[in-house]
Protein backbone atom coordinates (compact mmCIF):
# COMPACT_ATOMS: atom_id res chain seq x y z
CA UNK A 1 0.00 0.00 0.00
CA UNK A 2 1.25 3.45 -0.92
CA UNK A 3 1.32 5.81 2.05
CA UNK A 4 -0.48 9.13 1.78
CA UNK A 5 0.46 12.30 3.66
CA UNK A 6 -2.13 11.32 6.28
CA UNK A 7 -0.43 7.99 6.81
CA UNK A 8 2.94 9.71 7.32
CA UNK A 9 1.37 12.02 9.88
CA UNK A 10 -0.14 8.98 11.58
CA UNK A 11 3.26 7.28 11.79
CA UNK A 12 4.85 10.42 13.20
CA UNK A 13 2.18 10.76 15.89
CA UNK A 14 2.63 7.12 16.88
CA UNK A 15 6.42 7.47 16.98
CA UNK A 16 6.32 10.64 19.05
CA UNK A 17 4.12 9.21 21.77
CA UNK A 18 6.13 5.98 21.96
CA UNK A 19 9.48 7.78 22.04
CA UNK A 20 8.35 10.41 24.52
CA UNK A 21 6.98 7.75 26.87
CA UNK A 22 10.27 5.85 26.74
CA UNK A 23 12.40 8.96 27.23
CA UNK A 24 10.45 10.29 30.21
CA UNK A 25 10.06 6.95 31.97
CA UNK A 26 13.71 6.21 31.29
CA UNK A 27 14.68 9.37 33.14
CA UNK A 28 12.25 8.62 35.95
CA UNK A 29 13.66 5.11 36.35
CA UNK A 30 17.20 6.52 36.38
CA UNK A 31 16.28 8.41 39.56
CA UNK A 32 16.51 5.07 41.40
CA UNK A 33 20.25 4.93 40.74
CA UNK A 34 21.87 4.83 44.16
CA UNK A 35 18.47 4.66 45.89
CA UNK A 36 17.21 1.14 45.15
CA UNK A 37 15.90 -0.81 48.16
CA UNK A 38 18.56 -3.46 47.48
CA UNK A 39 21.63 -3.36 45.26
CA UNK A 40 20.13 -5.66 42.63
CA UNK A 41 17.13 -3.35 42.20
CA UNK A 42 19.34 -0.29 42.03
CA UNK A 43 21.15 -1.95 39.12
CA UNK A 44 17.95 -3.27 37.52
CA UNK A 45 16.20 0.10 37.36
CA UNK A 46 19.37 1.79 36.11
CA UNK A 47 19.73 -0.82 33.36
CA UNK A 48 16.08 -0.54 32.32
CA UNK A 49 16.43 3.25 32.26
CA UNK A 50 19.32 2.95 29.80
CA UNK A 51 17.29 0.55 27.64
CA UNK A 52 14.34 2.91 27.47
CA UNK A 53 16.43 5.93 26.56
CA UNK A 54 18.10 3.84 23.84
CA UNK A 55 14.72 2.78 22.52
CA UNK A 56 13.58 6.40 22.52
CA UNK A 57 16.65 7.40 20.51
CA UNK A 58 15.92 4.75 17.88
CA UNK A 59 12.35 6.01 17.51
CA UNK A 60 13.47 9.65 17.31
CA UNK A 61 15.91 8.57 14.59
CA UNK A 62 13.04 7.22 12.50
CA UNK A 63 11.26 10.54 13.01
CA UNK A 64 14.38 12.33 11.79
CA UNK A 65 14.37 10.17 8.66
CA UNK A 66 10.77 11.29 8.14
CA UNK A 67 11.81 14.95 8.19
CA UNK A 68 11.73 15.81 11.89
CA UNK A 69 14.69 17.28 13.81
CA UNK A 70 17.82 15.51 14.98
CA UNK A 71 17.13 13.05 17.85
CA UNK A 72 18.92 15.18 20.47
CA UNK A 73 17.14 18.32 19.34
CA UNK A 74 13.74 16.65 19.40
CA UNK A 75 14.40 15.10 22.81
CA UNK A 76 15.92 18.12 24.54
CA UNK A 77 14.61 21.29 22.89
CA UNK A 78 10.85 20.92 23.31
CA UNK A 79 8.71 22.26 26.13
CA UNK A 80 6.11 20.19 27.96
CA UNK A 81 3.20 21.15 25.71
CA UNK A 82 5.12 19.77 22.72
CA UNK A 83 5.49 16.32 24.29
CA UNK A 84 3.14 13.41 23.62
CA UNK A 85 3.91 11.36 26.74
CA UNK A 86 1.12 9.86 28.83
CA UNK A 87 0.59 11.09 32.37
CA UNK A 88 1.65 7.81 33.98
CA UNK A 89 5.32 8.17 33.00
CA UNK A 90 5.57 11.75 34.26
CA UNK A 91 4.73 11.12 37.92
CA UNK A 92 7.70 11.23 40.34
CA UNK A 93 9.08 7.86 41.38
CA UNK A 94 7.53 7.94 44.85
CA UNK A 95 8.16 4.83 46.92
CA UNK A 96 9.42 1.60 45.38
CA UNK A 97 5.92 0.08 45.37
CA UNK A 98 4.60 2.80 43.03
CA UNK A 99 7.59 2.66 40.69
CA UNK A 100 7.33 -1.13 40.51
CA UNK A 101 3.60 -1.11 39.72
CA UNK A 102 4.12 1.61 37.11
CA UNK A 103 6.94 -0.47 35.62
CA UNK A 104 4.63 -3.51 35.52
CA UNK A 105 1.67 -1.72 33.93
CA UNK A 106 3.68 0.26 31.39
CA UNK A 107 6.08 -2.45 30.27
CA UNK A 108 3.32 -5.00 29.85
CA UNK A 109 1.65 -2.55 27.46
CA UNK A 110 4.93 -1.86 25.66
CA UNK A 111 5.64 -5.57 25.27
CA UNK A 112 2.32 -6.09 23.50
CA UNK A 113 2.71 -2.88 21.47
CA UNK A 114 6.13 -3.94 20.19
CA UNK A 115 4.89 -7.45 19.42
CA UNK A 116 2.09 -5.97 17.30
CA UNK A 117 4.42 -3.49 15.62
CA UNK A 118 6.81 -6.28 14.68
CA UNK A 119 4.31 -7.01 11.91
CA UNK A 120 3.75 -3.37 10.93
CA UNK A 121 3.60 -2.50 7.25
CA UNK A 122 5.93 0.42 8.04
CA UNK A 123 9.15 -1.54 7.88
CA UNK A 124 11.50 0.88 9.73
CA UNK A 125 9.21 0.71 12.77
CA UNK A 126 8.74 -3.04 12.42
CA UNK A 127 12.52 -3.53 12.43
CA UNK A 128 12.97 -1.44 15.58
CA UNK A 129 10.08 -3.26 17.28
CA UNK A 130 11.62 -6.65 16.53
CA UNK A 131 15.04 -5.43 17.68
CA UNK A 132 13.84 -4.32 21.11
CA UNK A 133 11.35 -7.05 21.93
CA UNK A 134 14.06 -9.03 23.71
CA UNK A 135 14.91 -6.14 26.02
CA UNK A 136 11.30 -5.52 26.88
CA UNK A 137 10.75 -9.22 27.53
CA UNK A 138 13.26 -9.07 30.37
CA UNK A 139 11.72 -5.87 31.72
CA UNK A 140 8.38 -7.65 31.92
CA UNK A 141 9.89 -10.73 33.54
CA UNK A 142 11.46 -8.49 36.20
CA UNK A 143 8.20 -6.68 36.88
CA UNK A 144 6.09 -9.84 36.98
CA UNK A 145 8.44 -11.53 39.44
CA UNK A 146 8.53 -8.66 41.90
CA UNK A 147 4.80 -7.91 41.71
CA UNK A 148 4.03 -11.53 42.56
CA UNK A 149 6.65 -11.67 45.31
CA UNK A 150 5.55 -8.49 47.08
CA UNK A 151 1.85 -8.98 46.42
CA UNK A 152 2.00 -12.34 48.19
CA UNK A 153 4.28 -11.05 50.94
CA UNK A 154 3.21 -10.03 54.41
CA UNK A 155 0.24 -7.86 55.19
CA UNK A 156 2.19 -4.64 54.86
CA UNK A 157 3.78 -5.45 51.48
CA UNK A 158 0.46 -6.66 50.08
CA UNK A 159 -1.33 -3.55 51.30
CA UNK A 160 1.27 -1.23 49.85
CA UNK A 161 1.21 -2.98 46.48
CA UNK A 162 -2.58 -2.82 46.32
CA UNK A 163 -2.52 0.86 47.24
CA UNK A 164 0.08 1.53 44.52
CA UNK A 165 -2.05 -0.35 41.99
CA UNK A 166 -5.10 1.70 43.01
CA UNK A 167 -3.10 4.86 42.39
CA UNK A 168 -1.39 3.87 39.16
CA UNK A 169 -4.08 1.90 37.33
CA UNK A 170 -6.34 4.88 36.42
CA UNK A 171 -3.33 6.76 35.06
CA UNK A 172 -2.20 3.69 33.11
CA UNK A 173 -5.38 3.89 31.05
CA UNK A 174 -3.92 7.05 29.54
CA UNK A 175 -1.33 4.90 27.80
CA UNK A 176 -4.11 3.95 25.40
CA UNK A 177 -5.42 7.45 24.70
CA UNK A 178 -6.39 7.43 21.04
CA UNK A 179 -4.66 9.78 18.66
CA UNK A 180 -6.20 11.64 15.72
CA UNK A 181 -5.05 9.07 13.14
CA UNK A 182 -6.26 5.73 14.52
CA UNK A 183 -8.19 4.85 11.36
CA UNK A 184 -5.26 5.74 9.11
CA UNK A 185 -2.94 3.50 11.12
CA UNK A 186 -5.34 0.59 10.90
CA UNK A 187 -6.25 0.93 7.23
CA UNK A 188 -2.58 0.94 6.24
CA UNK A 189 -1.80 -2.02 8.56
CA UNK A 190 0.71 0.14 10.44
CA UNK A 191 -0.79 -0.52 13.87
CA UNK A 192 -3.98 -2.17 15.12
CA UNK A 193 -4.89 0.75 17.34
CA UNK A 194 -5.06 1.68 21.00
CA UNK A 195 -8.41 0.01 21.75
CA UNK A 196 -7.07 -3.32 20.55
CA UNK A 197 -3.87 -2.84 22.55
CA UNK A 198 -5.81 -1.97 25.70
CA UNK A 199 -7.94 -5.10 25.43
CA UNK A 200 -4.88 -7.31 25.03
CA UNK A 201 -3.17 -5.54 27.93
CA UNK A 202 -6.08 -6.09 30.30
CA UNK A 203 -6.04 -9.80 29.52
CA UNK A 204 -2.28 -9.94 30.03
CA UNK A 205 -2.14 -8.23 33.43
CA UNK A 206 -5.04 -10.11 35.02
CA UNK A 207 -3.33 -13.48 35.60
CA UNK A 208 -0.23 -11.81 37.08
CA UNK A 209 -2.31 -9.70 39.44
CA UNK A 210 -4.39 -12.73 40.38
CA UNK A 211 -1.22 -14.67 41.20
CA UNK A 212 -0.07 -11.70 43.30
CA UNK A 213 -3.43 -11.58 45.14
CA UNK A 214 -3.98 -8.06 43.83
CA UNK A 215 -7.20 -6.71 42.36
CA UNK A 216 -7.79 -4.15 39.63
CA UNK A 217 -9.62 -1.31 41.41
CA UNK A 218 -13.32 -1.01 40.69
CA UNK A 219 -15.15 2.21 39.78
CA UNK A 220 -11.95 3.67 38.36
CA UNK A 221 -11.85 7.45 38.11
CA UNK A 222 -9.70 7.98 35.04
CA UNK A 223 -10.58 11.64 34.58
CA UNK A 224 -6.96 12.68 35.01
CA UNK A 225 -5.48 10.01 32.77
CA UNK A 226 -5.94 11.68 29.41
CA UNK A 227 -4.61 14.68 27.53
CA UNK A 228 -0.93 13.78 27.43
CA UNK A 229 -1.07 12.70 23.80
CA UNK A 230 -2.34 16.19 22.95
CA UNK A 231 0.15 18.23 24.96
CA UNK A 232 -1.80 18.52 28.23
CA UNK A 233 0.47 17.26 30.99
CA UNK A 234 0.84 16.93 34.71
CA UNK A 235 2.59 19.58 36.76
CA UNK A 236 5.60 17.28 37.01
CA UNK A 237 6.69 17.15 33.36
CA UNK A 238 8.13 20.62 32.77
CA UNK A 239 10.35 20.60 35.91
CA UNK A 240 11.68 17.19 34.83
CA UNK A 241 12.40 18.50 31.32
CA UNK A 242 14.17 21.54 32.77
CA UNK A 243 16.40 19.26 34.81
CA UNK A 244 17.19 16.70 32.12
CA UNK A 245 17.88 19.26 29.38
CA UNK A 246 19.90 21.79 31.38
CA UNK A 247 23.32 20.81 30.05
CA UNK A 248 22.16 20.38 26.43
CA UNK A 249 20.45 23.78 26.40
CA UNK A 250 23.62 25.52 27.61
CA UNK A 251 25.51 24.41 24.48
CA UNK A 252 23.54 22.25 22.00
CA UNK A 253 26.56 22.05 19.67
CA UNK A 254 28.95 20.71 22.31
CA UNK A 255 30.72 17.43 21.54
CA UNK A 256 31.55 14.98 24.31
Amino acid sequence: MEYTEKHVLAVKELLYKMADDQLILGHRNSEWTGLGPILEEDIAFSSMAQDKIGQAHALYQILHELGEGEPDTVAFMRNAEQFHSCHLVEIPIGEYDFSLIRHFLFDKAEQIRFELLGNSSFEPLAQVARKFRGEIKYHVMHADSWVKLLGKGNEESHGRMQEALNQAFPMALGIFEEGPYEEALQEAAIFEGEKHLRALWLEAIKPVLQAAHLAIPGDVDDAGAFGGRYGKHTEYLQPLLDEMTEVFRIDPAAEW
